[in-house]
């Protein structure tokens, strides 16, 4: 006895909504980056390549609770990258305290990376050349600029 309707005897739409997910690309929840500038240590080491995770609820909402962030709204910044930074270089502990000791350019090319990768999901960036007018897309999490 049949219970349901056969696979091979389903229209091609039924066909594609119940293949198995394999098929479909895997979900990026880490994403390379190289500051424009690089953390300096207190050894005098600059850190540059990195490792940004994907946010969650959570990152987003404990930084609420942090008394800083409470006195500070502008401080939200330093506590969410704090959390999403997986990697810097070879420092072994990324927090609140290495972000709020970064170059402004830096938080601000993190910022930009951040909410490319959570809100767009991808790192790249449309841009136009100033000479020639030509519209071109870069992606931020590559080398550096006019590296290959």
């Amino acid at each position: 006895m049949q219970r349901g309707p056969a696979l091979a005897d389903a229209s091609p739409e039924v066909s594609a909504a119940v293949r198995p997910a394999a098929q479909e690309a895997p979900l990026r929840t880490s994403f390379d980056f190289e500051l424009p500038r690089g953390f300096v240590d207190a050894n005098g080491v600059t850190h540059r390549q990195g490792t940004m995770r994907l946010a969650t609820a959570r990152d987003e909402l404990l930084p609420l609770y942090d008394e800083r962030v409470q006195e500070n709204a502008a401080f939200t910044t330093v506590v969410l990258l704090g959390r999403v930074i997986t990697r810097l270089g070879g420092l072994p502990v990324i927090d609140a305290n290495v972000v709020e000791n970064m170059f402004a350019s830096d938080v601000a090319f993190l910022q930009d990376f951040y909410r490319r990768i959570n809100a767009e999901g991808h790192t790249r960036a449309a841009v136009t050349c100033p000479e020639c007018a030509h519209r071109f897309a870069i992606d931020l999490s590559g080398g550096r600029l006019g590296e290959s």
